[in-house]
């Protein structure tokens, strides 16, 4: 299904700042719907002088009018007339008479969408951008509770605000949408000086939850969240703002072990605030799924730190050891050793930096490049290397055989390809969706004939790549001189490049 951009692109009659406002509009498209009872069809214009869909939004405190999506499609004939007049005369429109859509009769009102210019002023586009549709069903006939009727009364404030460019607010952060609150978890009306005129059931079960004994109505909402977190050492110091409904904020309060997010909405009219919205949920597991998460995190950096450091340790010891060693075969066997763990130990210090278990493969490279100088500077070589491609981001499954296994290549290039002279090592990776290719090549003396290295360090690359990675590695001598080892690995691990 095409984005929303793209929809509205297509459509070819909207600019990219209306654009962006249709995405915050969009935002609370489902809020808008769970107040009103309602489905809620967001329609911008097309160059054809129509109106095509670009969000739809179902209430989940009623049942739906459309079990399938408008999206992607133009406005039905019966709703085009009451549309096109809110559009071009940027005025709400209702409908006359009960429209019917399939044997159900509804009521459709139609809201003219205003984008605001500026965050400084109330100036608005001259003409609408869009126009909403509230589609209500008219089939139930009950008489309302007092939540319906204030649920409604809600939205029909914020749709006047809509069609005047006051809502959604351009000053009002982007927040996470992760518990974010909803009109079903809670919903406290306040007027203009803060005294709570309506609480929802589940906004009055979410502050006794929290130690409020009494009736949220009647009350100012600021003095009850005030008593609430009297003996908190730390307070948001956005709350003052939210509980007032001064402010389009969220914002937590923490009592008696409960977490409660709470969002205000400030209600107005012609630009002057009278009164505001705030809805609240009771994000208490959420929180500690969150603070969990974030323990295992921190566990899991300081392991791989302290991983590093031992690494580090033994790669001290073994570096100690080989300049005691009185034979330069036990010496080279400790050097390269000391070598292998430095590269393991390379992969852990990225991973320590980090809050997941991927690693920017790059970096890593830059820094295994660096043990790689130090063996060339011991072997009496000048060594060029060079970096084409990208490997890209890898999970640690890879990271720690690759590195060891391409710290191998590139220092048995090194050692025996450019033993005492001059040359350069190539390092190319291309990686795709579903493969990693990576060729190290050397302008060295090049392989024998038929002859493929059956020291200890090909036997550790081949078990790397082959019985790590399960991928294929090739040797082979490039024309003229030089040697090319190509290693192909599967992306199997791996969901994205």
């Amino acid at each position: 299904m095409p984005t929303l951009t793209e929809l509205v692109s297509s459509a070819g009659r909207s600019s990219a700042p209306d654009a962006e406002w249709l995405h915050l509009v969009v935002g609370d498209m489902q809020l808008l719907a769970d107040l009103a009872f309602s489905d809620i069809v967001l329609w911008v214009p097309t160059e054809d002088d129509s109106f095509v869909a670009v969000a739809h939004n179902r209430p989940s405190s009623a049942a739906t009018l459309f079990y399938r999506d408008f999206v992607g499609q133009r406005i039905k004939s019966e709703w085009r007339s009451l549309v096109t007049e809110a559009f071009e005369k940027a005025v709400i429109v209702d409908s006359s008479a009960p429209d019917w859509f399939e044997e159900t009769p509804t009521r459709v009102r139609a809201v003219p969408v205003q984008r605001r210019l500026s965050p400084s002023n109330r100036e608005a586009t001259n003409v609408p951008i869009a126009v909403l549709t509230r589609h209500t069903n008219l089939s139930e006939t009950r008489s309302p509770s007092r939540q319906e009727i204030t649920f409604n009364e809600c939205a029909d404030e914020l749709f006047t605000m809509i069609g005047a460019g006051d809502f959604p607010d351009v000053g009002a952060p982007t927040g996470p949408r992760r518990g974010a609150p909803r009109a079903s978890d809670g919903l406290i009306r306040i007027d203009v000086d803060g005294i709570t005129t309506f609480a929802s059931p589940n906004a009055l079960s979410a502050f006794n939850r929290m130690g409020f004994t009494g009736e949220l109505e009647g009350e100012s909402l600021a003095e009850v969240t005030s008593a609430l977190v009297e003996s908190q050492h730390t307070v948001d110091e956005s709350l003052p703002l939210v509980v007032t409904g001064r402010a389009p904020w969220r914002t937590d309060i923490e009592a008696r072990g409960v977490n409660v997010s709470l969002r205000a909405i400030p209600i107005k009219d012609r630009g002057d605030r009278k009164g505001a919205i705030v809805l609240c949920r009771d994000v208490t597991e959420l929180r500690h799924q969150e603070q969990e998460l974030i323990t295992k995190d921190a566990t899991i950096r300081e392991i791989h730190h302290r991983v590093k450091n031992n690494l580090q340790t033994v790669a001290s010891l073994l570096r100690i050891q080989a300049r005691r060693s009185r034979t330069d075969e036990a010496r080279d066997a400790l050097i390269q050793a000391m070598r292998r763990v430095s590269a393991i130990a390379v992969v852990h210090d990225t991973l320590s930096e980090g809050l997941n278990q991927n690693v920017d493969f790059d970096e890593v490279f830059e820094r295994v490049l660096l043990l790689v100088a130090e063996v060339a500077s011991t072997a009496g070589t000048k060594v060029h290397p060079k970096k084409k491609g990208n490997f890209g981001v890898l999970p640690s499954e890879y990271a720690t055989p690759l590195a060891l296994a391409l710290t191998e290549l590139v220092t048995n290039a090194v050692e025996h390809g450019l033993a005492g002279r001059d040359g350069t090592v190539e390092i190319d990776a291309q990686r795709t969706s579903d493969r990693l290719v990576v060729a190290v090549r050397d302008n060295g003396v090049g392989l024998g004939e038929g002859k493929v290295g059956s020291g200890l360090g090909t036997q550790i690359v081949r078990t790397l790549i082959q019985g790590e990675l399960s991928g294929a590695i090739d040797w082979h001598t490039l024309v003229g001189n030089g040697t090319e080892v190509t290693i192909d690995i599967p992306m199997r691990w791996v969901s994205t490049a």
